[in-house]
């Protein structure tokens, strides 16, 4: 008995002194942007509160540009997509994009910046900083920019008179215990960024409905949108509530904050319907749910508003309670190559309008996003299975609960397997799955995989399946309190794997060395 004692005090040890020697950087932005709808760009100015909370001395900062990724068909975005036969179609018709009109200033001071060696890496910038940033020590970052926003084929740009701003003012890469990931922008693969406070004003013409990352502090507007957006809710059916301007001024200013996430993305097109209501967690905590989607006749996203708020319910029962204010859900151009891409507090929706348990589905795992990427900030691009995987896992119980369906298979799902209770329903649809070709292994960098097709299977499906097997193995019950011990140990940090494989164990009390070894299995599991 002592001695499983002392192991257990061991093991319990362990975990505590990895998360006392846990530390991550600090950021704070304030930004002023101006939309330019004519010209299709951004004008902005943004200030960057940069606290190295670090035990290394910095003497530069990795900057991300990302907008340059657009810029000419050299970057690396270019050379992936163009490489990939099932991405290629992207690039039919395009315009490119940029960022300009840079000039840092660290504390006051005109700043020198240098090109990363990488001739592909374009769109990141080193910062060199004129006196040591020590632990504990902070500096004030500025710079004005401007951005020539791309047509929209990979995540940011216009098209159809909506802009989709994302990935678009200049940040910091995360510099954490292995060091600067100053990695380029990539269509296949996604994102690994600072925690960080958005203090931010838009300004765009006053006909324009926004969308954004936090919450919106114009009481007027705010109120505007509220008051429409439950109107439409009580009217689905009927001939939507439009948006009229709340001043008669040509422009507006919105100022939109928030704390504590890894990314701030916006919206906006004249044409948006709105949708808004409110959902009460299990703590008692009222969340704002927005919807906002294109004016069409018959469209499934009348009921959208009630998708996102089921989707956060039971999410937050599953894994932990959304700790936002808001969630929205914003339906972007038709993009067959992408049912959407999430950003903390707001999602956007790109899939076709086809039936209500794929447009379901698909805002719940956008939206489930804000667990496994925003409030469990991992490096999606190193480790894209700990956020795409995890997350799929819950959208496949979300579907199948609700519907008897899932994604991957569509209408061909039987109707007596739709017959069957909820567990015999998915030990079934993973039955099928273990049947899918899955060559790569689960855990590498999104950059390394042959394929986008590669990348999904293994990234989503194979990780997903992954998690099944440890739920057929132990029951759904302890699944879901590993996973919640998992969010609470992690909630704003950036877990790595073995963070997640020993948050499962303590919570577990087994060890799991074999079920994490299959990671890097290639092909099936046997």
């Amino acid at each position: 008995m002592k001695k499983y004692l002392t192991l257990a005090l061991l093991f319990f040890s362990s975990i505590v002194f990895g998360q006392e020697n846990y530390w991550q950087q600090q950021v704070s932005y304030k930004i002023d942007v101006t939309l330019n709808d004519q010209e299709k760009s951004l004008k902005g100015f943004e200030s960057i509160v940069y606290k190295n909370n670090s035990p290394s001395t910095l003497n530069f900062i990795w900057f991300h540009i990302w907008p340059n990724a657009y810029k000419d068909e050299n970057t690396a975005l270019f050379r992936q997509i163009k490489s990939d036969t099932a991405r290629a179609g992207k690039l039919e018709k395009y315009t490119y994009g940029s960022i300009e009109g840079l000039n840092f200033k660290v504390n006051g001071k005109v700043a020198a910046t240098e090109a990363h060696p990488d001739p592909l890496y374009i769109d990141v910038l080193k910062l060199k900083l004129s006196k040591p940033l020590k632990p504990g020590d902070s500096v004030t970052i500025t710079t004005d920019f401007k951005v020539n926003l791309p047509s929209y084929f990979s995540r940011s740009g216009f098209a159809e008179g909506e802009f989709m701003v994302c990935q678009w003012y200049p940040k910091p890469a995360v510099f954490d215990k292995n060091g600067w990931h100053e990695f380029p922008y990539l269509d296949m693969g996604e994102f690994y960024s600072n925690y960080a406070s958005f203090d931010v004003n838009i300004t765009v013409p006053a006909d324009y409905v926004v969308g954004a990352t936090g919450v919106l502090q114009n009481a007027d507007e705010l109120a505007a949108y509220k008051r429409i957006g439950a109107k439409n809710v009580a009217n689905r059916e009927g001939k939507p509530v439009r948006y009229t301007a709340v001043n008669k001024a040509s422009h507006k200013k919105l100022n939109y904050k928030i704390s504590n996430v890894p990314d701030f993305a916006w919206f906006a097109d004249k044409d948006f319907v709105v949708q808004y209501d409110t959902l009460k967690l299990g703590s008692g905590k009222v969340v704002d749910a927005f919807t906002y989607y294109h004016n069409k006749d018959s469209t499934l996203w009348n009921y959208s508003v009630d998708y996102a708020k089921d989707a956060v319910k039971r999410y937050s029962k599953w894994i932990g309670e959304y700790e936002y204010p808001v969630v929205q859900v914003v339906e972007g151009p038709k993009n067959n190559s992408s049912g959407g891409m999430e950003y903390p507090t707001i999602t956007l929706i790109t899939s076709p309008d086809s039936k209500k348990e794929s447009l379901d589905a698909v805002i719940a795992h956008e939206v489930g996003h804000n667990w496994f990427m925003s409030m469990l900030g991992s490096n999606e691009r190193k480790h894209a299975w700990q956020d795409e995987g995890l997350n799929t896992y819950f959208q496949f119980r979300y579907e199948a609960e609700k519907y008897r369906s899932n994604s991957i298979f569509g209408s061909g799902i039987p109707i007596e397997v739709q017959a069957l209770p909820v567990k015999e329903f998915m030990s079934t649809i993973y039955g099928a799955l273990s049947g899918i070709p899955m060559e790569s292994a689960i855990d590498l960098p999104s950059d390394q995989f042959k394929t986008s097709d590669d990348y999904s299977t293994a990234s989503y499906l194979k990780a997903a399946l992954w998690v099944y097997i440890l739920e057929a193995g132990i029951g759904k019950e302890k699944v879901d309190n590993a996973f919640q011990h998992y969010f609470k140990l992690w909630k704003g940090k950036h877990p790595q794997p073995q963070d997640l494989k020993a948050a499962f164990e303590e919570s577990l009390g087994v060890d799991l060395d074999k079920y994490f070894e299959l990671l890097k299995k290639e092909g099936k599991f046997e």
